[in-house]
Parts: structure tokens; C-alpha cells; sequence
């Protein structure tokens, strides 16, 4: 199982971060999503820039970027009505509740993510994303939303807050 983030997409993420520095008030945490990893593995790293820690979950990919429900990303899209998952750098937005409780808006800042707000592109939790359920060997597949175990959303929710930069690439 992997532990640490792909020092490669790390290193992306510093750049979309420095690249996106006017719209990323708040720089001392990132969120990294690897989707070059399945989806039973948790690759969605919360890294405190500061201390140097570094916290990681579960996070389902689209059923679009997965068509055969393999457990593994085989495209990323921007495109309105594909669910699939989109790569990029993302602002963390503000807090919402909708029907998966506490939820929270991105706002895609590269071109490969620019329908975010469109398409309604979010961090939720998700009863199809659970340890029990990774034990399967894949978690179920979202919409293109970044949606994480309901045991996970709040602590997910608390240290990403808005401000804050998401950047998910598959390597």
C-alpha cells in the first residue's frame, strides 16, 4: 500500500501552487489526489506544508473515468455530463450541505478542470467509500466529485478548508 505521495505529482502540485498563487490564499495545506492509483488505496493526501505531515484517505474516482468498474482511472474529463473525475488544481470554495450532508465547492483553476463549478464538482462523503469496502478491492464511483468515507469528512472538511488548493492528476 502506498504511504507517501508520488514525488513527481507532489512536485506538480508545488507548481499549480506557486503557478495559481493569487487565487490560493491560504498555502500552508494542499490536498494531492493520485489517481494513478487504485482505488482501494487511500490517495487522497492532506500535506501540512509547514510541519511536513502528511494525512491520507479514500477517494472515489467517476464512474465515466471507469467505465468497467476496475477500480482504476482510465481517463479524466472536463466535459458536462461525463462523470469522470477531472485533473488539475482546484480551490477548495465554501461549505454547503446538500444531500450528502456537509459538502464542500471547488473551483477548477486549469483548463482541465474549468466546468468544475458547472458540472458541480465537490468533496462529499459517500457511503460507497468505506475501509470495508477498499477490502473488495474497489470502491464504488462517484459522479466526478471527490467523495471520501463518511467516517473521514469531517476531518477531510476541517483541514481543507476554503482558500485552500486541491491538485489531482493521474501520472
Amino acid at each position: 500500500m502506498i504511504e507517501n505521495p508520488d514525488p513527481r505529482l507532489l512536485r506538480r502540485a508545488l507548481d499549480a501552487l506557486d503557478r495559481h498563487r493569487g487565487a490560493i490564499r491560504c498555502r500552508d495545506v494542499v490536498g494531492l489526489v493520485d489517481f494513478g492509483q487504485a482505488s482501494h488505496v487511500p490517495r487522497f493526501y492532506i500535506l501540512d506544508l509547514m510541519s511536513g505531515r502528511h494525512f491520507s484517505h479514500l477517494v472515489a474516482h467517476g464512474r465515466g473515468s471507469d467505465p468497467d468498474h476496475s477500480g482504476w482511472v482510465r481517463r479524466l474529463s472536463n466535459a458536462p455530463g461525463s462523470a469522470a473525475s477531472s485533473g488539475g488544481a482546484y480551490l477548495v470554495g465554501e461549505d454547503y450541505y446538500g444531500k450528502h450532508g456537509r459538502s464542500r465547492r471547488l473551483i477548477g483553476l486549469d483548463p482541465e478542470n474549468s466546468n468544475a463549478e458547472v458540472r458541480r464538482i465537490v468533496i462529499h462523503a459517500a457511503g460507497y467509500v468505506s475501509p470495508a469496502i477498499a477490502r473488495d478491492g474497489k470502491l464504488g464511483r462517484s459522479e466526478g466529485c471527490l467523495a471520501v468515507a463518511q467516517a473521514d469528512i469531517a476531518q477531510v472538511l476541517e483541514r481543507l478548508g476554503a482558500g485552500r488548493m486541491i491538485y489531482a492528476a493521474k501520472l
